[in-house]
This record gives C-alpha cells, structure tokens and sequence, in this order.
C-alpha cells in the first residue's frame, strides 16, 4: 500500500493575506484602464447652449454656421454665408442630412441638436475620413475631427427644394429684365 507523506503547512505571514488581495485589486484596475484606453471612442456632443424643440430627422435640411478643427486645434473648414436675399432662407450653411451628402459623424451628431443650440461635435475618424481623406484637404488620414457647431433652423428636403425653386424663378426674372433693353423708341 502507498502511503502519503503529510507535508506541515507553514502560517502566513502577517499581512502577507492583504498585500495578495492589493496585488489583485490592483491588476484588475490596470487590465481594465487598458481596455478602456484600446476601446474605440463614440462620437461626442457638448452642449455649450442648449436649444429648443425637436431635432432634425435624416432627410432635412439644416442651417448651421460651423468651424472644423482636428483634434490639435489647427482649423481646416468654416462656413460661409449664402449669396442669396435675406428672408428666403434662414442664415447659416444648409446641410441635406443624408448619407453620402456629409460625413456619417454629422448627421448623427446633428440629429442629437436642437433649433438654436450651439455644440462642440468630436467625431473619430471612423466616423469622418477614416484612411482616406478628400484629395487635396488639410485632413490627415485617421484624424479625429471637431466641430463648433450653432444651429440655426431646419426644414423639410421639400420646403428646401420650393424655396430654391422660387429663388431660380426670380434670378431668372432679374436677368430677364437685364437683357430686354430700353423700351423701343428711346
């Protein structure tokens, strides 16, 4: 028959029980700040002033007045104001919320916005140009973008269209006149 041999169990050291349960605790919160460092980052919106009412919905258009900047601060777009009489059209740039007409982090941060309301929008690249950047743009491939962003109104892709068709009437009827000349015998 075998026989065991007993080996006696030393006592733990005093204290010894606590620093393991530290060295542990203390692993877990390295393990977890490093995952938390690799985890993708979402799309980002800050609300400097809040707005009021409802938000735009894919398929409207919005006018905002925006700055974009990347991530170290150096400014690479800025709205211009429309050449067009006043009164038509609210101030700002109109942006069609839709894809392929702006960068997907634009119109998911836009419909998070409020009539009114201005915002800080960071968008990861992934979000933005990702690899590829317009040809030609200050952009570097994989930046992180961020936006100041006021908007102004919003409206319907509709509304938009009758009023841009309104506006093409009238530009055509003030270079009509133009081009009529003086009344025949002056």
């Amino acid at each position: 028959m075998t026989e065991i041999t007993r080996v006696p169990l030393q006592p733990v050291a005093k204290g010894s029980l606590t620093k393991l349960w530290l060295g542990v605790i203390l692993a877990v919160l390295i393990g977890a700040g490093l995952a938390w460092a690799a985890m993708p980052k979402g799309l980002e919106v800050e609300t400097v002033t809040a707005g009021a009412g409802d938000s735009p919905q894919v398929g409207d258009v919005v006018f905002v007045n925006y700055v974009g900047k990347l991530a170290d601060g150096t400014e690479f777009d800025r709205s211009q104001p429309l050449p067009v009489p006043p009164g038509l059209f609210p101030e700002g740039n109109p942006l069609l919320l839709e894809e392929g007409a702006i960068i997907d982090g634009f119109i998911e941060g836009l419909q998070q916005m409020q009539k009114g309301g201005s915002y800080v929008l960071t968008i990861p690249a992934e979000q933005a140009y990702g690899a590829e950047p317009p040809p030609g743009s200050p952009i570097p491939a994989n930046a992180d973008l961020v936006f100041e962003v006021e908007v102004v109104d919003f409206m319907s892709r509709d509304d938009f269209q009758a009023r841009a068709a309104a506006l093409q009437q009238m530009m055509g009827e003030q270079g009509a006149e133009g081009q009529a000349g003086p009344p025949p015998g002056q």
